[in-house]
């Protein structure tokens, strides 16, 4: 009897669905994104996807979310089509962040949260960005409580600190800085070179200076060089004078002796 072999199951990539309805959506799930990649980025051991299908049940294709933005510890950066929990050691993305959309209904929400609670989320925030209304859940055992105080929260995976203005939500590194859209990263970046340039120039004009007092320096050393040899000179030349003043006087006194011993006053010598 011939066994028929079994068939490959298969893990699609994509579920089909666009990534945000709209650009507001898509905007916050990109500032998300990008800044818990800025915050880990020297941690090679902290995976953050964005828009990935999670199947966290080997054999189960139909057991999946894709959620906006997850960060899974413990796991290594890399390119991945999916998140298959089985070939990543069986960890759970530990933080999942939902940007909630008008398409969002109340029980595709309900359900997504019921799939964290089941499959090992830590932590679970959805934020409204139309509403400006954030939600937060932590587990506890196996469910996932409502956080009751999340503004001015921080999480405890993350480190980062939500705040609500009358506005918006404003979300800041464990530092204390705020997360920027890639447009402000764009411009910040732009300053510090700009301001690296200033820096550059200011640094040029100091050197010139510098080199410019050396030389000013260098000639006054020579011009110091010069006139020591020359009162050097003037030194000799005049210990010079003095050697043949003395020798004079000492001639003087001879030619005296010499007269005063031949009954000559020399004082008489016209």
């Amino acid at each position: 009897m011939t066994l028929t072999p079994s068939r490959k199951l298969i893990y699609p990539d994509s579920d089909g669905q666009p990534m945000a309805d709209n650009t507001l959506q898509f905007r916050w799930i990109v500032l998300f994104k990008e800044n818990l990649e800025c915050l880990f980025r020297d941690n090679a051991d902290v995976f953050v996807g964005g828009d990935l299908l999670w199947y966290p049940v080997e054999g189960h294709p139909e057991i999946r979310v894709a959620p906006d933005v997850m960060v899974v510890f413990n796991r290594p950066k890399g390119e991945r089509g999916s998140y298959r929990q089985w070939e990543e050691n069986g960890i759970a993305p530990q933080v999942v962040l939902e940007i909630l959309s008008p398409g969002n209904r109340l029980a595709e929400m309900a359900k997504k949260l019921e799939f964290y609670e089941q499959y090992g989320v830590e932590e679970y925030y959805i934020y409204d960005p139309q509403l400006n209304e954030l939600n937060g859940y932590q587990r506890a055992g196996n469910r996932l409580r409502v956080i009751e105080e999340v503004n001015g929260w921080v999480s405890p995976r993350l480190g980062i600190r939500f705040e609500l203005n009358p506005h918006e939500l404003l979300v800041y590194y464990p530092n204390g800085e705020q997360f920027k859209t890639t447009v402000e990263l764009a411009q910040e970046l732009e300053q510090t070179q700009q301001e690296l340039i200033q820096k550059e120039q200011v640094l040029e004009q100091t050197q010139q200076e510098l080199i410019q007092k050396e030389q000013v320096l260098e000639q006054t050393q020579q011009e110091l060089i010069q006139k020591e040899q020359l009162l050097e000179q003037t030194y000799q030349q005049l210990e010079q004078k003095e050697q043949e003043l003395l020798l004079e006087r000492q001639r003087a006194e001879r030619l005296a002796a010499y007269l005063r011993n031949q009954g000559i006053d020399p004082q008489q010598i016209p």
